[in-house]
């Protein structure tokens, strides 16, 4: 009984425990501590294994809630001074300490003045320790080889990664590098340098037939092969012409070599160039050589292939199929057409008006639209004339019956009111005539047709108008008589 009172008191009373609640830890460690009192053994061991349990579990949980970190380290190799035309390898090293889920994505790297070959996918996996924290990750090579004698600056990498536990994509960069290339002892500025560790030149001859014949071909395969050159990097070979044979050269085959691993060994070239035979002889083929620096000995070396011989013979049944030089002369020949120079300036000033004609087209209809107003304004002017009205007035008197109405018009606009009595005794005498009581119209209207012109010299003449002073008793509206 007094093992279970002291029992009850310790787990409902305050416990050893800093805490203002007893917490399930606090609990099994008085638990423990009670028993030890009464010298259980067996009890002890049970308490001290949840114990550790506990904070095995807790010291999980926080590994687990932790950010997985990446990190980016570059270095340029070998660790020398740089030549123009020598092989730089950029390591690239992308660490985690965790794991990749996907593979990284890398930059582009442009460097003027240098050819750089971007990782082609293969990788290294590498582990290391930083900081007294393991990581493993992996390192990619960006190959460079710089064709001019200057400094370059690598700038500072991004790579981005998906690290395993990684709540989102991390990116990392890299410390910016810098490295001087220097122009080899031997090798003029601008000339092509070949810097390798090792090199091999070859070539191979297949004929067409044999034995030679004017109308076959000979074809000439070079390969160049570079222990530690970019296969870009490899010189052209200098094949020139030959009189008597036609040279036809394909594209150069360039690639990589690797150890089958996918690790980088060096560089290959395969020029291939074919001559046909045009006139029979004996040729020879010039020997082409190349020069290149040697990374091992560091002295400058030649490599060479020799010079191929052969002759031609004539061959009767042969007829080319056509023949450039002759279709170059005689091409249109027929259709030329021969120029002077007077006739090219004149062609010239042509076609410079044509242009002027053609930019000046919106100026050109604008003056067109604006000449056009005008003239319908100056038409409208004479329709609204004394002149115009003046015209009309013969037309008028011929007709059946005859007509005044062009005449008061005139008068009208020729600001002699609307009274016809005041222009002249031939008037009023024809008026009598058409409204009198004994009217003769036709014999008054040919007088008035002869008396036009001295009717209109002597309105001219007489400018006063001759309306009256006072207002008529009808005042007549200012408009015009159909």
């Amino acid at each position: 009984m007094t093992f279970l009172k002291n029992r009850v008191t310790s787990i409902a009373g305050k416990s050893n425990c800093r805490t203002t609640a007893p917490t399930g830890f606090c609990v099994a460690i008085e638990f423990n501590a009670r028993r030890k009192t009464c010298g259980s053994w067996l009890a002890s061991d049970n308490a001290r294994s949840i114990t550790t349990l506990f904070g095995t579990l807790l010291i999980t949980l926080n590994a687990l809630a932790a950010e997985p970190e990446l990190r980016v380290q570059a270095s340029l190799q070998p660790n020398e001074p740089a030549m123009v035309g020598s092989l730089i390898e950029l390591q690239l090293d992308v660490l985690t300490d965790t794991w990749f889920t996907r593979a990284p994505t890398l930059p582009d790297l442009k460097l003027p003045g240098a050819l750089v070959l971007p990782p082609d996918g293969h990788a290294e996996h590498i582990n290391q320790t930083l900081d007294g924290q393991s990581f493993s990750g992996l390192r990619y090579s960006y190959l460079i080889t710089p064709n001019v004698a200057q400094g370059f600056d690598v700038p500072a990498l991004t790579v981005r990664a998906t690290p395993g536990q990684a709540s989102a994509e991390l990116s990392a960069r890299s410390l910016p590098l810098h490295f001087t290339a220097t122009q080899p002892p031997g090798f003029d500025v601008g000339e092509p340098v070949l810097v390798a560790q090792g090199l091999r030149f070859t070539q191979k001859v297949v004929n067409s037939t044999a034995p030679l014949k004017v109308g076959d071909s000979i074809t000439r395969e070079l390969t160049l092969q570079a222990d530690g050159a970019l296969g870009m990097s490899l010189p052209t070979p200098s094949l020139g012409d030959v009189r008597g044979l036609s040279r036809y050269a394909k594209s150069p085959q360039v690639s990589n070599l690797d150890d089958g691993r996918g690790h980088f060994n060096g560089g290959q070239r395969i020029d291939t160039v074919t001559y046909r035979i045009d006139v029979e002889g004996h040729y020879s083929l010039p020997p082409i050589a190349v020069k290149w620096w040697d990374a091992s000995t560091r002295q400058i070396r030649i490599a060479q292939v020799p010079a191929i011989s052969f002759d031609a013979a004539a061959n009767s049944a042969y007829k080319p199929v056509f023949s450039i030089t002759e279709d170059l002369k005689t091409l249109g020949q027929g259709n030329r057409l021969h120029l002077s120079g007077f006739a090219f300036g004149l062609l010239a000033l042509l076609s410079g008006l044509l242009v002027l004609g053609w930019f000046a087209r919106p100026y050109a209809w604008r003056a067109y639209l604006g000449w056009k107003a005008r003239r319908q304004a100056r038409h409208k002017a004479w329709l609204a004339s004394a002149d115009y009205a003046w015209e009309q007035i013969p037309a008028q008197l011929d007709g059946r019956p005859p007509q005044l109405s062009a005449l008061y018009l005139w008068t009208r606009r020729s600001r002699k009111g609307l009274k016809l009595t005041g222009l002249g005794p031939r008037l009023q005498a024809f008026l009598r005539a058409c409204y009198g009581r004994e009217p003769t119209k036709d014999q008054a209207v040919l007088q008035l047709k002869k008396s036009l012109t001295t009717l209109h010299s002597q309105a001219e003449h007489n400018k006063e108008s001759v309306a009256t002073a006072l207002r008529p008793l009808n005042p007549v509206l200012e408009k015009d008589f159909p």
